[in-house]
């Protein structure tokens, strides 16, 4: 392989195992709120301890998050040189706004979210937890304004020429709102609300069909399965303005993103399938126009496809950016059935009465887990051979004197270390969930035990 070809691979690497904490802890910090919040309202207990609970939980995923995400500040500089000296001035405006905005936000209030618990009176404990889940939303703001510059770059002029070419920001808002940021960190923060949620759903799922700590579990399932639904149903429609975005601003990547080749024709929606790249042409169920309805509003219109486009100002990834991108769309239909059927069987007082949807639920955490990933996936392949669109081919912006060993190297490292600490996240939230959440030294596992815990109030 080349070294372009390896480099990127590092970094998807090593940025789709970061990408696994930071929804899990937007999401998770958001159902906290709403824990603690009932708590106050209600004087209820059992809130007071699924908060607790899920805090333990929040916090060993923001420790991970917090390790496995300082090695990509390190690969700009090693692995992509001239792309960091050519986004330096966009990047780090946004960079250190979300350090001094974000990050110390975060940070600044975990302590008290941590270990502030019959330290501090319940509503200023409560005001550190909404302080610690508004730091990692605002947080993901910074991080997806500098993504979704590269998409849609705005608010810059291009100083210098050739390896010394940079972009320097002219208009700091223009660039903070670029075309594509709103809809994309809308995106961004209902998939992780429903990491969060689905992680509730499945911890919750588990304990009932164990029969442990019923009450608790059943009060927390349905608050895992409001966030879940709602956040499933805003996310369709922010979908589709996402997709808006991109058949304005990056035709291509829509032309991929469902294999439509000829810009003469109308586009069609596949609903599942596969690209021929050789042949130039996609092959599956499809409704036909759909793409143009959904673009223009009229099933006839033709939409630009990829034959529009020299073949390298096309990404060359194409199955792959069509498959991941309907992976994602399917995972997003199937989390909106499940959580409408189980609303439905919640309203009919039946929903803990289907062991099978409990088993379904009990893995359910891993479905956007599943579409974060893929989605990202798509939108970066399909964002190819362009780094930053437009303007920056990804061929161009490597280091100049990294070489395939160097990273080949460092990528055999990275994936032991990234293994040894999945490999202990998943060790340490088994242990977390296993022991349950009443502490250990005041009850034990017994029967009589576990039926007073759920009697808790």
């Amino acid at each position: 392989m080349d070294v372009e070809i390896l480099a990127r691979i590092q970094f998807a690497f090593t940025i789709a195992f970061h990408y696994i904490y930071p929804p899990l802890s937007i999401g998770l910090g958001l159902v906290m709120v709403i824990m603690e919040g009932m708590f106050l309202k209600t004087g209820n207990k059992l809130y007071e301890k699924m908060t607790k609970f899920f805090v333990r939980i929040f916090a060993l995923i923001f420790g991970i998050g917090v390790a496995t995400g300082i090695v990509m500040e390190f690969e700009f500089g090693t692995n992509w040189a001239v792309y960091s000296r050519y986004v330096g001035d966009v990047f780090g405006s946004a960079l250190a706004a979300e350090g001094i905005f974000a990050f110390a936000l975060e940070s600044g209030f975990l302590g008290i979210l941590l270990f502030g618990w019959n330290r501090v009176r319940p509503s200023v404990h409560f005001f550190a937890t909404v302080m610690v889940t508004l730091g990692s939303m605002f947080s993901a703001v910074w991080i997806v304004v500098a993504n979704s510059w590269q998409q849609t770059p705005t608010g810059y002029h291009i100083v210098g020429t050739g390896l010394h070419a940079r972009a320097e920001i002219t208009d700091f808002w223009a660039m903070v709102f670029n075309p594509s940021m709103v809809s994309r960190i809308s995106h961004v923060w209902l998939g992780s609300f429903l990491s969060g949620a689905f992680l509730v759903l499945s911890i919750s799922a588990y304990y009932l069909r164990k029969k442990r700590y019923l009450e608790f579990s059943k009060s927390a399932f349905k608050i895992g399965l409001v966030v879940a639904t709602l956040s499933a149903l805003a996310q369709l429609f922010v979908g589709h303005k996402s997709a808006d975005v991109v058949a304005e601003y990056q035709p291509a990547k829509l032309a991929a993103l469902e294999g439509h080749y000829d810009g003469s024709k109308p586009g069609d929606m596949y609903l599942m399938g596969y690209v021929d790249q050789k042949k130039q042409e996609t092959h599956g169920l499809y409704i036909p126009g759909g793409l143009s309805f959904l673009t223009k509003g009229d099933f006839k219109a033709p939409v630009t496809g990829l034959n529009d486009f020299k073949k390298e100002d096309r990404p060359s990834a194409v199955n792959f950016v069509f498959q991941t991108y309907h992976l994602m769309v399917a995972i997003g239909m199937f989390m909106i059935a499940l959580t409408l059927y189980s609303c439905y069987l919640w309203w009919r007082k039946s929903l803990f009465n289907k062991h099978w949807l409990m088993v379904i639920f009990s893995f359910s955490v891993l479905l956007p887990q599943v579409a974060n990933q893929v989605g990202w996936y798509s939108a970066e392949v399909g964002r190819q051979p362009w780094v930053v669109y437009g303007l920056l081919r990804t061929s161009k912006a490597l280091s100049q004197a990294v070489t395939a060993g160097h990273i080949v190297f460092s990528l055999i490292l990275f994936t032991w270390v990234y293994l040894v600490l999945f490999v202990l996240f998943i060790y340490l939230l088994n242990k977390k969930i296993k022991r349950g959440p009443f502490d250990e030294e005041n009850l034990d596992h017994s029967p009589r035990h576990i039926e007073m815990a759920d009697s808790l109030a």
